[in-house]
């Protein structure tokens, strides 16, 4: 998602400076053109060679010092200029201060100030010094001039205290640059509902109804929505996924949770899709103790669950988009077309747990994409690139 992005890291001298090694590492696998400065103080916890190592570009530690092949770019005026996005982790009390009031005494201060291109800062330090009612009057000054701050951790602090100042995980430092410039913002200003996951149907405090959903696809919606700008609130049963960066969060467990959690916030959304494996039926009656084991067999009677993309369809406001999904192991297209028409959806992705790679717990996906008057039959792809295709064509 970085390729042709120009990425600098400045690293000030903070204990959590080695962390910007795998940082360096990960953001070069992505395909980012990756550059480093670092202030005289970071070269005490990791050296300028690691880095050179890792992105294959000189790091700076010098504001004159220049590269000696290019004798017409100020590096620290062309770093600034040149790049797609600049973050600064850790960033100690001290560069803060500096950028929050324009001092440009080091590398590293002087390329931020003529930068054009986000500007994400991440704290670390101790949590009194962070508390600092100085330090906390120049970082809402840096968010006031449209600086990002990437929130620190809590917990045991390499100086012996346990509190907020950790440099959050490598995965949240390279996940906020995603947020910032891995896909264009297509989708900014708009609110995303997605639903993923399986919904488990009680029958008594021990067992359950369910199926082999594992969340992957709406998960995979969610987090490329997130990516293109979308405000994204992920209603999501049982799943196996990590929930994805800089999306809301709602955990349910039963079809009428679902039901409830969504309908309560689909006034609020522009588009909403329905990825979620929803039980269509649940036990009449649940158990309050454990259901003992008896010689004869045993039946279970079931009820009709709420209908929530149904619902959907009916309380539709003007111009809100709705997706539903179709899984099917037999007349895919017909079923799903029947489905669309009668749930008053604006589109139904289709798949069939009959064709290898697509279906439950897998990493890929077969979608065909049903509209009132197309169709679009996609090939075998990974559940991100099937999301964005999606995506592609709700925007359409």
């Amino acid at each position: 998602m970085l390729t042709g992005k120009k990425i600098v890291l400045g690293v000030s001298g903070g204990i959590a400076a080695y962390k910007m090694a795998n940082v360096a590492s990960m953001l070069v696998k992505l395909n980012a053109d990756v550059h480093v400065i670092m202030t005289e103080n970071a070269e005490n916890f990791i050296t300028p060679h690691t880095f050179e190592v890792l992105t294959k570009n000189k790091c700076y530690t010098d504001t004159f010092d220049r590269d000696v092949d290019d004798a017409v770019h100020v590096p620290h005026i062309s770093l600034g200029t040149g790049a797609d996005l600049i973050l600064i982790a850790p960033a100690t009390a001290n560069i803060i201060g500096k950028i929050a009031n324009g001092i440009a005494d080091d590398m590293l201060s002087t390329s931020v100030l003529p930068a054009r291109c986000p500007v994400l800062l991440a704290p670390s330090m101790n949590v009194y010094m962070l508390e600092n009612p100085i330090v906390q009057d120049n970082i809402e000054k840096l968010k006031r001039f449209g600086y990002e701050i990437i929130e620190s951790d809590t917990g045991y602090l390499a100086c012996g205290y346990e509190g907020k100042g950790k440099l959050p995980k490598e995965e949240t430092l390279v996940n906020s640059i995603l947020m910032e410039v891995g896909m264009e913002h297509d989708l900014a200003g708009k609110k995303v509902l997605v639903t993923a996951g399986a919904t488990m149907e009680a029958i008594d405090p021990v067992r359950f109804i369910t199926n082999h959903s594992t969340g992957k696809m709406g998960y995979a919606i969610a987090r490329v929505a997130a990516l293109r700008g979308a405000s994204v609130t992920l209603v999501s049963g049982a799943s196996k996924v990590e929930p994805p960066f800089g999306v809301e969060v709602v955990n349910v467990k039963s079809a009428e949770d679902m039901y409830n959690a969504v309908i309560e916030r689909a006034g609020n959304q522009d588009i909403i899709i329905k990825a979620a494996a929803v039980a269509d039926y649940t036990p009449k009656d649940v158990a309050t103790e454990k259901v003992k084991k008896k010689d004869e067999d045993m039946s279970i009677p079931l009820k009709r669950t709420k209908d929530i993309l149904k619902t959907l369809g009916e309380i539709k406001k003007d111009g809100q988009f709705i997706c539903g999904f179709s899984m099917e192991t037999e007349n895919m297209l017909e079923n799903s077309r029947a489905k669309l028409a009668k749930k008053n959806a604006d589109m139904i992705c289709a798949n069939s747990l009959r064709k290898e790679g697509a279906g439950f717990g897998t990493d890929t996906n077969i979608v065909t994409i049903i509209t009132k008057d197309n169709e679009i039959e996609l090939p075998i792809m990974s559940k991100e690139e099937a999301a964005s295709r999606i995506l592609d064509e709700i925007i359409k």
